[in-house]
């Protein structure tokens, strides 16, 4: 009897632990992980989109075994699961082994079958590297190299393009607008790096599915999802973050949620972040250091010597972030999502013109850029029901409301100029997906934007507080629209072999009306009508014995913006550039070889090569203005210049990757990155970054995350360095001959990683350890100097 009950006891016991739902996620970051293969004896089962996974099939006794190409294998038995609450928390495998990205299609693909080099930043990668911005966030993978031209800034230099030679896109929508500038952009600090999901970079041109400006990559970011229910139950998930920051005290709270119902979900984030006057190394060269910076006391302009020259004086700012969605399952094949998205910031000062000088004194009291807000609204709605045209369709709308404006008054001057842009933008995008076999898929879509800029511009005279109208930057009440088609074709050939081709088309409309109130322009009507044609085709093989080997060639365009072919500036001393309406598209050819093997994930190596020609690029040349070759502009005789289709160039790098398994416990990585480039005539491209290179030390275990990592900046020369950045003295180092050249710089940083408990995890770093002072290629402002860094995050 007494066996007969305990029998029965045991079965109840049993059955009721396989009735349990199961949820797997990763053991940083606490997210959901998707596609887990859960197996014993007789049962299997995979993972849901929220990590979860009944089994209630499964009724042996012994190991239950998970497995994920992202993840180390793992069994445990039902005694074990039910310990942990059944959470079963996987540890990342340095070697993934078929990596999903979005970025190349617009829809999954396993990465081994996509012909260009893209790189993902996952969030266990972001969760780690813990950046301030998400500029420094791209920084940390290495791929990208982030200029500086104020604390408040960080412009994307992918293979010797940046600006707007290179595409930012957020949730499937295109930021890249109309005045989107050929100089140095700080816009990719809009985007809060506490609310990503994932990242992906697109290194070399992405134009077929993204149009223009990515010719040299697309950085292709997603934010966080709504999750639905899938046990009856509301789904709940709240997460808090700070960060203290001791180079810039920087201050950071974060909190972000999900609230999920079986069809209906919401999810959220709020960030504000203000940083102090950033302070720079103690050894290295002493042009970098603030020595002096104006004040205003009594009415008047004063120059005060600096009490602490590696306090970078004037350039603290703060930011705000805010993200909303909705996200409602219509049916089974219908999803629909809502996204808002609003970002804003204090003023930012421009510090590379505070440092600079006009004679023996500082030649700027005041400059500073505005607010820089970005309100965008995001419709997205998702079908997946097969038709003749597509199994799966996504239409996405978004709205965008833009504003930034720039303030500058010269030392001792009475008069300050102030210059505003406000942009609505319409975007409409369609892409879908159709198998037309079992190995064959075809991938097509369309896009539409439209933008209708506000431009203008006063003067103040701070004394006596009047006002006056001056020319705005851009033609005010200028508009730009484009329309584009495109397909992509991709046909698995066999196991080994997979074929990848794709066409666009993209035709673009700018219509401006100059005015000649304040300059004697010798046209008034900016109409731009034009259009581009660009293709490619690329083969991956993966070979039965781990390489995989790729071959990608393309093109890529870039059409002209209002910034191109409108804007009057001053775009260095002495200099002011004029508008030219008879821009057209420039053109970038490219091919890309890439190599890699994976050994028994032991030890991984990548090694990409590009070469790109770059033709009838849109460049800075002198020009003739109403037949004068100088013009008065702000009271100075200026020398003219206008953007124009005058020269072409040549770019070609190499980028190399290893990755080495010690053990169970430590692996190391190594990356190196280097480009090179040149125009018709010989002399550097503008963007070429050094070669820049990084090694890093990881040791994981279940509790600890650590890294030691150094970062590695090579020399340009003098005779190496652009026209244009020789024109800039103040922002480099002088070498022995007293000519502006970039040193080379290392620096080494420590990260640490540390789970307390299943909610909360603590972040330990500290940054050039050594306390380097260095200023990266082309930046104005110094990076930081020895940075203790504190985190903690706080998840439910």
């Amino acid at each position: 009897m007494f066996r007969l009950l305990a029998s029965f006891l045991l079965v109840l016991i049993t059955n009721y632990s396989f009735s349990q739902q199961i949820k797997v996620v990763d053991n940083e970051t606490n997210k959901p992980i998707e596609n887990v293969y859960i197996y014993e004896k007789y049962n299997s089962i995979l993972t849901n989109e929220f990590g979860i996974a009944d089994l209630s099939e499964f009724k042996e006794k012994g190991l239950i075994y998970f497995q994920h190409p992202s993840y180390q294998n793992l069994e445990m038995n039902f005694i074990d699961l039910q310990i942990q609450n059944f959470i079963v928390k996987l540890h990342s495998n340095i070697f993934p082994i078929q990596e999903v990205v979005v970025s190349a299609n617009k829809w999954e693909q396993n990465i081994k079958e996509v012909p260009l080099k893209v790189h993902k930043i996952d969030k266990a990668e972001i969760t780690h590297s813990n950046s301030q911005t998400t500029a420094e966030l791209l920084k940390s993978c290495n791929q990208v190299y982030i200029q500086k031209s104020q604390l408040g800034g960080g412009s994307p230099m992918i293979r010797g393009f940046a600006a707007n030679r290179v595409l930012l896109v957020l949730d499937g929508v295109r930021l890249n607008n109309a005045i989107y500038r050929s100089g140095n952009l700080q816009n990719v600090i809009s985007i809060d790096a506490n609310s990503l999901e994932s990242a992906e970079v697109i290194l070399g041109p992405g134009s077929i599915i993204y149009g223009s400006d990515a010719i040299g990559g697309v950085m292709d970011f997603h934010t966080i999802k709504p999750l639905y229910s899938t046990s009856g139950k509301t789904n709940t998930y709240f997460k808090y973050k700070n960060r203290y920051s001791s180079a810039n005290n920087e201050i950071m709270n974060h909190t972000s949620y999900n609230i999920g119902k079986e069809r209906l979900s919401f999810a959220g984030s709020i960030t504000y972040s203000d940083f102090d006057d950033q302070k720079m190394g103690n050894h290295g060269p002493d042009e970098y250091l603030r020595n002096e910076y104006t004040i205003k006391e009594n009415g008047t302009d004063k120059i005060i010597t600096n009490s602490d020259p590696k306090s970078q004086k004037q350039s603290g700012y703060n930011q705000f972030n805010l993200l909303q969605k909705v996200r409602y399952k219509a049916s089974e094949n219908t999803d629909l999502l809502y996204g808002f998205h609003y970002t804003t910031s204090s003023d930012i000062p421009r510090y590379d013109r505070l440092i600079q000088y006009k004679g023996d004194n500082l030649k700027y009291a005041e400059w500073y850029y505005g607010p820089q807000t970005l309100q965008m609204h995001n419709f997205q709605l998702t079908l997946k029901k097969a038709n003749l045209l597509y199994d799966s369709f996504k239409l996405t709308t978004a709205f965008q409301n833009y504003k930034e404006s720039r303030h500058d008054r010269k030392f001792s001057s009475t008069t300050k100029r102030n210059r505003s842009e406000k942009l609505k933008i319409y975007i409409v995008n369609a892409d879908a997906e159709k198998k037309l076999s079992k190995s064959t898929h075809l991938f097509w879509g369309a896009e539409m934007t439209h933008n209708r800029l506000r431009s203008k511009g006063h003067s103040t005279n701070i004394e006596i507080n009047t006002f006056e109208e001056i020319a705005s930057r851009y033609p005010d009440k200028s508009k730009y629209s484009t329309i584009a088609f495109y397909s992509n074709f991709k046909r698995k050939l066999n196991s080994n072999w997979t074929l990848n081709t794709g066409i666009r088309y993209s035709h673009i409309w700018i219509n401006s009306e100059l005015d000649n109130t304040y300059y004697s322009f010798p046209f008034t009507n900016l109409d731009l009508s034009t259009g581009a044609l660009n293709g490619g085709l690329g083969v991956t093989y993966n070979s039965n014995s781990g390489w995989d080997f790729k071959f990608n060639a393309s093109s890529g365009f870039r059409a002209p913006n209002i910034d191109d072919i409108g804007k009057v500036f001053d775009s260095e001393p002495g200099k002011v550039v004029v508008p030219n309406k008879d821009l057209k598209p420039e053109y970038i050819y490219n091919v890309d070889f890439n190599i890699s093997k994976n050994f028994n994930q032991k030890f991984f190596i990548d090694i990409n090569a590009f070469y790109s020609f770059l033709d009838d690029a849109m460049i800075r040349s002198d020009y003739s203005f109403d037949g004068q070759n100088t013009i008065i502009y702000d009271g100075v005789e200026s020398e003219v210049q206008a953007i124009v289709n005058a020269d072409n160039a040549k770019v070609w790098g190499i980028n190399f990757q290893c990755i080495a398994k010690i053990n169970q416990n430590f692996s190391a990585t190594a990356n190196m990155n280097y480009n090179n480039g040149e125009y018709k005539d010989g002399s550097p491209v503008r963007h070429i970054a050094p070669m820049f290179s990084s090694f890093k030390l990881d040791y994981k275990s279940n509790k600890l995350s650590s890294n030691i990592a150094l970062e590695y900046n090579a020399k340009i020369a003098n005779k190496d360095l652009a026209e244009v950045e020789k024109d800039k003295a103040y922002l480099y180092a002088q070498d022995m001959n007293g000519n502006p050249y970039s040193p080379e710089w290392l620096i080494v940083n420590w990260n640490n990683n540390y789970q307390l408990t299943n909610s909360i995890n603590l972040n330990f770093s500290i940054e050039n350890i050594f306390d380097k002072r260095y200023r990266p290629y082309s930046s104005g402002i110094a990076g930081v100097g020895r940075n203790f860094v504190i985190g903690l995050q706080y998840q439910l």
